[in-house]
Order: C-alpha cells, then sequence, then structure tokens
C-alpha cells in the first residue's frame, strides 16, 4: 500500500476529486467553520495527507468501513475517494451528528459522485452491521471511542485512529476498563501523534 500513500501516484480522476474535495472544504468553511482558519493555508497536509495514511490500514478484503465523528469529512471522504481506486469493495459510511455538517457531506455526496451513505445521527443511536474497519479523527479519547465502537465490532474489526502527543495517557486510560491488543505508526505529519490501530476489545 506504499503506493497510495504517496499521493502523487493516485490517478488524475482521484486527484481531480481530491483537489474537488478541498475547494469544497474551504468554500463552506466560510460560514460553517468546518477546520480551523489557521489550518486553511495548510488543508492538503494538515488534513488530506494526514487523511490519505490511513489507507495503509485497509486491505481488499475489508468491505465496511465507519468513520464517526465525521465533521468535514476526515478522514472517510479522503477515504472513499481514494477506495474507488484501490479498494472498489469498501463501503464508507459517515456518521455525523450536527445537521450543517452533515448537510456539508452530503454536498460533496453529491458533487463528487460518491458511494457513500452518511447518518446524521448519535452514534448510540445506530443499528448497523459489523464492521471490518472504523476510523475517527479528533472526536474523543480512545476509551470513549472504544465505547462507541464497540457495537459494531466483530472479531477482526480493525480501528483505527490518529492520535496526538498524549496517546499514552489515552491508552493507560482506556487499560482500566477495556482489553485489547494495539500497534502503532509513526504519523507521516506529526511529529508527536501517531496512527494507534486497535483490535480484540473486550470490556473487563
Amino acid at each position: 500500500m506504499s503506493d497510495i500513500l504517496n499521493i502523487n501516484n493516485v490517478s488524475r480522476e482521484t486527484m481531480g476529486k481530491l483537489k474537488a474535495y478541498e475547494k469544497l472544504v474551504l468554500e463552506w468553511n466560510n460560514k460553517f467553520n468546518l477546520i480551523s482558519k489557521s489550518s486553511e493555508e495548510y488543508i492538503w497536509e494538515r488534513h488530506i495527507v494526514d487523511s490519505l495514511q490511513l489507507c495503509k490500514f485497509i486491505s481488499k478484503d475489508d468491505e465496511i468501513l465507519y468513520d464517526f465523528g465525521s465533521g468535514a469529512g476526515f478522514p472517510a471522504i479522503v477515504i472513499a475517494i481514494v477506495a474507488e481506486e484501490y479498494f472498489p469493495n469498501l463501503k464508507v459510511s459517515l456518521v455525523e451528528s450536527i445537521g450543517k455538517k452533515a448537510r456539508f457531506l452530503n454536498t460533496v455526496k453529491e458533487e463528487l459522485g460518491l458511494n457513500i451513505t452518511i447518518y446524521n445521527d448519535r452514534i448510540e443511536k445506530l443499528k448497523l452491521p459489523k464492521a471490518d474497519v472504523i476510523s475517527s479523527r479528533a472526536l474523543a479519547s480512545l476509551i470513549k471511542l472504544l465505547e462507541y465502537a464497540k457495537p459494531f465490532c466483530k472479531e477482526n474489526t480493525k480501528l483505527v485512529f490518529p492520535k496526538g502527543e498524549k496517546w499514552k495517557e489515552e491508552v493507560a486510560e482506556a487499560e482500566k476498563k477495556w482489553n485489547f491488543t494495539y500497534k502503532t505508526e509513526d504519523s507521516l505529519t506529526s511529529n508527536t501523534g501517531c496512527i494507534l490501530q486497535v483490535k480484540n476489545i473486550r470490556r473487563i
């Protein structure tokens, strides 16, 4: 999957959709504050490339991905765009409880012609099939994310969460209430953060 992680290796069509998505985020950010104003100048690295690196944890056999607290669509929209080229069997669903952000996500879906599902609801209220992959970026601490994810997990579900410099503290806190296995990967866009991959979660 290393070729995916080099943004220059995607097809012209994929790159075109990523650029169109970038434009939509910046246009709507004036109204809805989708991303911080300070990160607009660095949106490509800070948000798009940061989301792209999660594709490393997706396999050709994965069919269902849920993204919790999707907000402006990072990482789920980026994953969905890239999946059209690299993971054609992957169905991406986004969960966003805030109405105006869900409206933005639906606009992106329509304008880019993406095969995604958007749930404008709280995670706790959803009744969905078990997932192969669950992602979430900057929604909550690990202990809370495990609580959200548990109802949607089967034996081999992969939980993939970008985390900041306090990830070790989050793991330690989560281990008080959960048994799980995890490994970390260095983040391509943060010197202090990591990508946390969690499996086999069970309540203590």
